[in-house]
């Protein structure tokens, strides 16, 4: 396949993603060196010449990387591409999720000052493969079984963040930048049995069963029911939570709760999150487990107490769970 016929692929692609109607600057690209982010940078190029913009990130964890930043703004220089090295120092802890926060971070920050429309990177077919069975073994929800979105937002903005080669194999990218006489880097950590992906790649290179595009797209197919899901929850908040200030002016809310428990962790998220605290989807669904059997719950600072109730909103006996700032530690209530 040639190129031109590539690009118009391409272009289709990433307008199921990003209408022409959204776009108000260019598309910038995270681009590493490797062969799957440099098939992107030479499909964006053809498909969206002169409306791209490109960065690469030296993460500062090998002494190679700033050879392969080089290596990038190398190739965006020779095609007129402009191209933003960008260096950051991670913090302590696991290097791959720090690594990841950073990368996403810095990109926010770089589309802001140059002005892009959306941001995109280069996850494809055996990427969201990969993802979506080590979920699967490590028993995520439905969430995590939506593996990598396809569109997001970078954090901390309204960028959207794209991923418009998920459709695509890795050896099809391969392919692309080969036929262009590029040599791409190769990360060791690819293939460094130390990382979880690393060895689910291994095991798929010999299950030549496996189809990466179908997983892919069942991938797809379990993001949309989570969609569905986000916005029943949304719902489901709207009108079955009530704010109730406290004597006090203590802030607080009370949840009719009667919907599935998947729905309702959301809604108990979206309630830990309105009264200023934190917790995690694995925390809510304990919480709500807990209150379901008729117990106490506490998490992310707030104290959560079931009861039953009738709401004469709907004219039925049903749960209702109370849901208030937790008191200072030693205090008398």
């Amino acid at each position: 396949m040639q190129l031109s016929d590539q690009a118009a692929r391409f272009a289709a692609d990433l307008a199921g993603l990003w209408p022409e109607a959204e776009r108000s600057g260019p598309l910038g690209l995270a681009v590493s060196g490797g062969a799957d982010s440099l098939a992107l940078l030479l499909l964006a190029n053809a498909a969206l010449p002169g409306r791209i913009a490109v960065a690469s990130v030296d993460h500062g964890l090998r002494p190679e990387a700033a050879a392969e930043v080089a290596l990038v703004g190398r190739i965006a220089g020779e095609r007129g591409i402009p191209f933003t090295p960008i260096a950051v120092t991670l913090a302590l802890g696991n290097a791959q999720l720090r690594s990841r926060e950073a990368r996403y971070d810095v990109l926010a920050r770089w589309a802001g000052e140059a002005g892009l429309g959306a941001v995109a990177t280069a996850h494809h077919a055996d990427d969201q493969a990969e993802t979506l069975l080590m979920r699967l073994n490590r028993g995520s929800g439905l969430s995590g079984l939506a593996g990598v979105r396809a569109r997001s937002t970078l954090p901390g903005t309204e960028t959207p963040l794209l991923r418009p080669v998920l459709g695509w194999r890795k050896t099809e990218l391969a392919a692309i930048v080969a036929a262009a006489g590029i040599t791409p880097v190769e990360d060791p950590s690819n293939t460094n049995p130390a990382f979880d992906r690393a060895r689910m790649r291994a095991q798929l290179a010999g299950a030549d069963w496996l189809d990466p595009v179908a997983i892919a797209a069942s991938a797809a197919h379990i993001a949309e029911g989570w969609q569905a899901l986000e916005w029943y929850a949304e719902l489901d908040r709207h009108e079955m939570v009530l704010r109730e200030d406290s004597d006090t002016g203590t802030p607080g809310f009370t949840y009719c709760a009667n919907v599935p428990r998947v729905i309702g962790i959301e809604t108990i998220l979206g309630i830990i999150r309105d009264l200023g605290g934190h917790a995690t989807r694995a925390e809510a669904a304990r919480a709500w487990d807990r209150l379901w059997a008729g117990e106490n719950a506490s998490l992310g600072g707030v104290l959560a107490v079931p009861g039953v109730e009738r709401v004469e909103k709907v004219g039925v006996t049903m749960r209702v769970w109370r849901f208030r700032p937790e008191p200072p530690r030693g205090s008398v209530n």
